[in-house]
Parts: structure tokens; C-alpha cells; sequence
């Protein structure tokens, strides 16, 4: 009976030691680091990935706690993806197109010129395809990265000068950044990409000659239209996709749960941010025509739109037959785009087609 009975105490014990261990293994606190490639208090790229971190630390009930150093802290804009890659952060929040330099293939998860637009590039990414061939690109750098918020549309630029023909694209200095500046720069222009807190800085001095930015929900605060009057619609940017970036040892040693917590925030952040964008440029297109009368806006000539499509397809073709991953993501874009363009045609394309709300 003593040994039973002891055998009961230590079972007893073993239950509790059990309990209290997972117990504390659930309420165990993941504090990451992340660094976006925005200034400190950025509307609505900015306000993303905090609102990401807010929504992961509730649905955690605490246990994922994420804080954000931006540009102005770790003073390295451009810098996200090694400082992600190294373990410097856990975390990043940028754009994928800005890391064309050292890994080209990533430039084709941000936006394309004459692509998909804003719903099309989600389709594509979590029903498409799209999603497996971005981690294909990121797995072999130790980085993780998802979706993290779109602009939809952007506007085509800020020029100092009106744009009326290819001659007036020649020598042209513009900030302009992934696939759209190779495609400028097989047009005669001079392209370069500068972070955002320095744009108008650098066009008030014509450092360059013309920018892009963003559209009407971000480029009103920016002053861009007190120094550039003519505003292009646009043609490079259908449907910008920023990125969350996660380093590869951080994801494996979080908890299943927390990576479902994190994964869904992410996710819902970023359409978030769409909704936001949307917004905030029907708002302030609305305000820049009662306000601002002398931004005057514009199409691009007909010649300089044929000329850009031109240029870009064969660029296209040059990419991929430079590289099979590059081919792989390409001809993936091209099928899903040349299908999903069926449904818009027929359904947003037709019913705006069918309503003048001018």
C-alpha cells in the first residue's frame, strides 16, 4: 500500500509539474523588433505595420509583443532587408521592389507596369500562386515575407514640365523606382530612387526634374504640388504591394499558434491599408480640386503610353530569358493577369463602362 500510495504522490506531482510547465510555456512573452523603411509618424504606410502589431499583441492576449524602429531611428531606409536577414530585426516593413539591386527577382512581388491592379494582385498572391513563388525568392536569404498593404493605383508622377512627347523624356531625372525605372530608362530618362523623406527636398532643388510618389492620399502632404503642377495619371504602379518581412529563425521559434496570430494580422493589416488608400485619395483628390486649382492633371500622350508598353515588353522578355525563377514568376503574372483581366472586363470594366459619375 506505501509504495501505491507513493506512486499515486508522484504521479500526482508529475501532473502538476506538467501543468504548471505548459501553463507557463502559453504565457511566455515573444518581444520582436521591427524597422520600416518610412519616417517616424508616416500616414498610412506607417500606420500598417502598427496597426498589425496592436492586432497581433490583442488576439495574443500579450504574448506577441512587436515594437517598430523607424528610418529616422536605425537611420538605414534602404538598409531593412539585410538588417532583417542578419537578426538585427526580427521584423521589417518595406517595399519588395527596393531590393532589385542585390536580389533582382524581388522586384516582381511589389507591382508591375501595365499589370494587375490591386484586387487581381491579391488573387493572385493567395489563390495564384503568387504567395509560393515569393517564398521561393526569399526561403534561400533566411526571410519570410507576405503582403503588407496596397496603395491600388498609383498616379504616374509630379512634373515640373509638361510631358508631350518622347523627346521630353530624354535626360529626364526622376524618382522612380523598380521594374518602371528600367522601363523610363530605355525611354532616355535618368531614373533613381530616393526615400521618401528626402522627395521634396531633392525636386525643389531639381535635383530631379519629377517624382512619384504615391496618389492624392499620400502626395497632398508631401507639398509636391506647390513645385511640380502637372500631375500624370498612371501606368507603372496598378496595384502596389508592400511588404512584411520576417526573419526565418524568429518565425521557426515562435509557437504554431502565434504564428497563425501573426500571420492573419499581417493579412488583415494589409487590406487594411488598402481600404485606408483608398480612401484618403478620394478625400483629397476631392479637396485638391476645390483648393488647389493650378495642379493640373494629365494623361500621358498616347505615343509616350505605346512607347512605355513597348519597352517594358521587351524588357520582360530580357529578364526571363536571363533567368528560369525570373521566367517562373514572369509567365505565372502573365497567365493569372491574362485570365483574371477576363472577369474585370466583364465585370468592374463593364460596369464602370455603363456610368458616368463625373
Amino acid at each position: 500500500m506505501k509504495l501505491s500510495f507513493s506512486k499515486k504522490i508522484m504521479a500526482t506531482a508529475l501532473c502538476v509539474a506538467a501543468f504548471a510547465g505548459s501553463a507557463q510555456a502559453a504565457e511566455k512573452v515573444y518581444r520582436l523588433k521591427m524597422a520600416e523603411t518610412w519616417q517616424s509618424n508616416f500616414p498610412i504606410f506607417g500606420d500598417t505595420p502598427r496597426n498589425m502589431a496592436a492586432m497581433a499583441e490583442k488576439m495574443s492576449n500579450g504574448r506577441l509583443k512587436i515594437t517598430i524602429d523607424s528610418a529616422n531611428k536605425h537611420k538605414a531606409a534602404f538598409g531593412v532587408f539585410d538588417m532583417v536577414r542578419s537578426g538585427q530585426y526580427d521584423m521589417g516593413h518595406s517595399a519588395s521592389y527596393y531590393w532589385k539591386g542585390k536580389v533582382p527577382n524581388t522586384l516582381y512581388f511589389t507591382t508591375m507596369p501595365f499589370g494587375m491592379t490591386a484586387s487581381e494582385q491579391y488573387a493572385w498572391f493567395y489563390q495564384g500562386g503568387g504567395q509560393e513563388l515569393m517564398d521561393k525568392v526569399y526561403d534561400k536569404f533566411n526571410l519570410k515575407s507576405f503582403p503588407g498593404g496596397n496603395t491600388g493605383n498609383q498616379m504616374g508622377g509630379w512634373f515640373q514640365k509638361e510631358i508631350n512627347s518622347l523627346e521630353d523624356l530624354k535626360g529626364l531625372k526622376m524618382r522612380i523606382p523598380g521594374f518602371a525605372g528600367e522601363v523610363m530608362a530605355e525611354l532616355g530618362a535618368k531614373p533613381t530612387n530616393i526615400p521618401s523623406g528626402e522627395l521634396y527636398t531633392a525636386l525643389e532643388r531639381k535635383t530631379i526634374d519629377a517624382l512619384e510618389w504615391v496618389g492624392p492620399s499620400l502626395d497632398m502632404r508631401m507639398g509636391f504640388h506647390q513645385i511640380a503642377p502637372y500631375y500624370y495619371t498612371g501606368w507603372h504602379e496598378p496595384g502596389t504591394e508592400l511588404q512584411f518581412l520576417v526573419n526565418k529563425r524568429t518565425w521557426d521559434r515562435l509557437p504554431a499558434d502565434l504564428q497563425e496570430i501573426l500571420r492573419v494580422a499581417m493579412r488583415t493589416a494589409a487590406y487594411d491599408m488598402y481600404i485606408q488608400s483608398y480612401h484618403e485619395s478620394a478625400v483629397n483628390l476631392d479637396k485638391m480640386k476645390s483648393e488647389y486649382p493650378n495642379i493640373q492633371i494629365r494623361d500621358f500622350p498616347a505615343e509616350v503610353i505605346q512607347a512605355m508598353q513597348a519597352a517594358n515588353t521587351k524588357l520582360l522578355a530580357q529578364k526571363a530569358g536571363e533567368d528560369p525563377l525570373a521566367k517562373e514568376i514572369l509567365d505565372s503574372q502573365a497567365d493569372y493577369l491574362k485570365k483574371v483581366r477576363r472577369w474585370t472586363n466583364i465585370s468592374d470594366q463593364a460596369y464602370l463602362n455603363n456610368f458616368d459619375t463625373k
